[in-house]
């Protein structure tokens, strides 16, 4: 039986409305992370989109932190408000819910067992471990959202397969999908298997704390009783942990009601603020603007959409919810499709029952989804476009009533869009432009801070007056073009790095060492230390990226020391984390640590603590340049200094551990 590697499955409302909340709330990634890997609906939908073309995923995926690496925060974000709103679309039994959240207390209990075990056993990737713990029942969870009968009864009865299939499909790698198809394979028939097999049997074995469990640890791995027991109870412990910071009830029975309808109350909202977002006018062509709300339809629906604009040549895919557009032309002389028939009708139309055409297949296909609907969105004179949902039988009617009541809304807005445009400037667009000016006024001034040091320096050295005069001058003046920068605009844009550019860590640090010596530390009490290691440095991004990043951090570094103290330069290779091999750059400061105003907005683009003339924008810069090259930046601040430290991508291929 064939199964969708992106299929949607139903979680607890707590789960998801915890999600919500800690995405609305700004907390932390960590916090964030944790609460979706406990859940086996949300890891399933972050790896399939992780693995989709759209991210040309180059290695395995090892871990959700690998996997949300990859996605970035903002898609990440858009994820869960989507699996939010497709939520509400289940309306489940009370007997239904009570499976649903005992399935959750096992996946959990299992996935926790494994991660100790791994920790245990020595196992180089507890993470792994603890994702395959949640994900190897998978296919019990597609049968509790499954109508009784023959195809429930089969994902019941494959459950294995099923989980070692969809792996397989999210790009986990092979020693993955054997962990899942064995699982449930005897005790002593898989004591000389992959480590990753004997952790995931023996997880799913202990999760359901009988003997047979015990018995089971004592001949995969020897573990004697007294510790088995001891690791049961304590995994027992931090499941209950997890479930009452969410307020699931799991020593009673559980009504699911109030919380479905809290969330459904919640993405409603939600929906709507998304909406009014995805509705603000663009300046740009019609079709651009219509492209960017199929996001907007996405959140409204929680089903995957595309949107075909109209042009000369006919219905072009403009945009998808998940991934890029492929290359798609479709005539509209013949309105035998569905989609073509909305367009010529100007009327929303269900697939249904009616036998769909290859172009009708085709668009399933794209989608994913078994059913269509195609909702036509027209401006002042005519027709646009046309967008198509990816839906169901089962819950087409209701995904039509909300999909219409976009597209209406839209239609008018775009209508009023077209009749304002030619007398309104666009404020978006404005903005934009400001924002890309701010960013690059702000890298100006580093080389001006560093033009001002060499000449402090060149004054001291020599002693005529005049010179000395003359000197001050050109400075006030440096000065004076630093401020009229720093004034233009508010806030920055960040910039892309070529994607295939590749250079040496160490060489730039070499190359920057004198220059920065020269520049940032010409008092005497101020040091500056290179620690280069003698491994391979080579990183996948552009050098003039890598110098931005070097220059911002250690010129923070160094403005953070009053009137004495060291800064340290430190490069660190190869650095394995999260399934991926990194190069590591530290710049370290002996200052007072950051004050905890700043701690709270940290790469936020806001007043720093430098002075007037500055507008704190270094470290937003450095964060979003880290960013964009797919790194990793994080702080550590106290009262005896501050550490930056930089996770760039390595060029090479990434290394994997072999089970």
């Amino acid at each position: 039986m064939e199964i969708a590697p992106d299929i949607q499955l139903p979680s607890l409302p707590e789960v998801t409305l915890r999600a919500l909340e800690a995405c609305d709330q700004d907390e932390n990634y960590r916090t964030i992370s944790e609460i979706v890997s406990a859940d086996t609906a949300l890891v399933s939908r972050i790896l399939a989109l992780a693995n989709s073309s759209l991210y040309g995923a180059a290695t395995q995926i090892r871990s959700i932190d690998q996997a949300l690496l990859r996605l970035g925060t903002h898609r990440f974000h858009t994820l869960i408000l989507t699996a939010a709103l497709r939520q509400i679309l289940y309306e489940l039994a009370a007997d239904q819910w009570q499976q649903l959240r005992d399935f959750w207390r096992h996946s959990l209990t299992t996935a926790m067992t494994a991660r100790a075990l791994a920790t245990l056993t020595r196992y180089p990737e507890p993470d792994q471990a603890f994702m395959l713990g949640m994900l190897h029942n998978v296919g019990e969870l597609i049968a509790l959202k499954t109508p009784p009968g023959d195809a429930q009864q089969y994902y019941f009865d494959h459950q294995s397969e099923i989980a070692a299939r969809l792996v397989s499909d999210w790009g986990l790698g092979p020693m993955a999908a054997d962990a899942m198809l064995y699982q449930q394979a005897m005790p002593v028939d898989i004591r000389d298997a992959g480590h990753l097999v004997k952790l995931i049997s023996l997880a799913t074995r202990l999760a359901q704390a009988d003997t047979a469990g015990i018995a089971a640890a004592g001949t995969i791995f020897g573990l004697n009783e007294e510790l088995t027991r001891e690791i049961n109870r304590r995994i027992d412990q931090e499941v209950e942990g997890v479930a009452k910071s969410m307020g699931i009830p799991l020593s009673s029975d559980y009504d699911a009601s109030a919380s479905h309808e809290k969330l459904k109350q919640k993405v409603l909202r939600q929906a709507m603020a998304n909406q009014a977002l995805g509705l603000v006018p663009l300046n740009d062509s019609t079709q651009k603007c219509l492209a960017a709300t199929v996001t907007s339809l996405t959140l409204i629906t929680g089903l995957p959409s595309l949107y075909f604009g109209h042009s000369e040549d006919g219905l072009t895919l403009y945009s998808t919810s998940n991934g890029e557009p492929p290359d798609m032309n479709v005539s509209v002389n013949s309105a035998s499709s569905l989609m073509t028939e909305a367009f010529a009708k100007s009327a929303t139309l269900v697939l249904g029952d009616r036998a769909p055409t290859v172009l009708d297949r085709q668009l399933m296909s794209l989608l994913h989804a078994p059913s269509l609907i195609a909702l036509p969105v027209s401006g002042r004179d005519k027709c646009a476009g046309v967008f198509v949902v990816g839906t169901d039988t089962e819950s087409a009617e209701h995904t039509r009533d909300i999909a219409s009541l976009f597209c209406n809304q839209l239609s008018r807005a775009l209508a009023e869009i077209q009749s304002s445009q030619d007398s309104h400037q666009d404020a978006m667009a404005e903005e934009l432009a400001q924002q890309a000016i701010r960013r690059q006024v702000h890298e100006v001034s580093n080389p001006l801070t560093i033009i001002r040091q060499y000449i402090y320096q060149l004054r001291n050295r020599l002693e005529d007056t005049e010179v000395h005069q003359q000197l001050d001058v050109i400075r006030e003046e440096l000065d004076r073009a630093g401020d009229l920068l720093l004034q233009i605009g508010k806030r920055w844009q960040g910039i892309s790095s070529a994607p295939n550019e590749q250079c040496n860590l160490n060489e730039e640090l070499k190359m920057l060492q004198d220059l920065l010596e020269e520049g940032l530390f010409s008092d005497e009490n101020k040091t500056l230390s290179v620690q280069l290691c003698e491994d391979s440095t080579t990183i996948a991004a552009p050098a003039a990226i890598v110098r931005q990043i070097v220059i911002n951090l250690v010129r923070n570094a160094a403005e953070s020391l009053t009137d004495a103290g060291d800064v340290t330069i430190r490069s660190v290779s190869p650095i394995w984390q999260s399934g991926r091999t990194w190069v590591e750059l530290e710049v370290t400061d002996t200052g007072d640590g950051l004050p905890p105003t700043v701690q709270q907005n940290l790469f936020s683009p806001v007043k720093s603590t430098k002075g007037q003339g500055h507008g704190g924008l270094g470290l937003s810069v450095v964060k979003q340049l880290v960013d964009d090259m797919e790194g990793i930046i994080n702080c550590r601040t106290g009262s005896a200094g501050t550490t930056f430290r930089v996770l760039f991508p390595m060029a090479v291929k990434n290394q994997e551990i072999d089970d």
